[in-house]
């Protein structure tokens, strides 16, 4: 079945905002030392272990959109173009542009989309409809799961469920993904600075060395 997610207003919400990255006083003549703080408002978790809905994860930082891209079955199954856009929350990605990695408590949600081929004055191509036919988590919560990281599959706007640790998505990222597990390939903006600050996955170097 296909999901339509409504946005509330209020409700439970994952409000992660931008964390300002603050500098320590040092000696004279030395170098500032970055100090790292704790992102504000972590990911927060239903007593048997679901993961509450970041209800305004569309205020994040978007890093891309795919289209026809995903693995996300529920998408597959509609037979219709899909865009995947895939969002941020603030800190994580203030940390990337300093570190290129992701810091604890990073939050990453891809939102698969109808896509549309007619409509209002478009007679070509395709764009973005109203409608949205899943959307998946990927958190990085190191003190809650062995493998730092873990998967998360939402049918509604309260709470998602835990994706199995034998779930493909978890040995496809670690294989083939270019940045701590994650799909910093297909970011655009993302790519270039994990590239200057060295941080790109031996695994995807080799696969990028090999397809050229």
């Amino acid at each position: 079945m296909d999901l339509k997610i409504v946005l509330p207003a209020g409700g439970l919400l994952l409000v992660l905002c931008l964390a300002a990255a603050s500098r320590s006083q040092s000696p004279a003549g030395s170098a500032p030392v970055l100090v790292k703080a704790e992102l504000p408002n972590p990911p927060a978790y239903t007593q048997d272990g679901r993961l509450l809905f970041p209800a305004h994860y569309r205020e994040w930082v978007y890093l891309s959109t795919g289209v026809d891209m995903s693995y996300n079955p529920k998408a597959i199954a509609t037979g219709h173009t899909v865009f995947d856009n895939v969002f941020v929350n603030p800190g994580a990605y203030t940390r990337f542009l300093q570190a290129g990695t992701w810091p604890d408590k990073t939050v990453l949600v891809l939102e698969a989309r109808m896509g549309m081929d007619r409509g209002s004055i478009n007679q070509q191509g395709h764009y973005q409809g109203t409608q949205v036919v899943g959307v998946e988590v990927h958190v990085k919560d190191e003190a809650r799961f062995s493998g730092k990281w873990a998967f998360f599959d939402f049918d509604d706007e309260v709470s998602g469920s835990l994706f199995p640790k034998d779930a493909a998505c978890y040995s496809c990222h670690a294989d083939h993904a270019a940045v701590d597990t994650t799909f910093v390939q297909f970011y655009p903006t993302l790519l270039p600075i994990a590239r200057q600050k060295k941080t790109l996955s031996e695994s995807y170097l080799k696969e990028e060395a090999a397809a050229k």
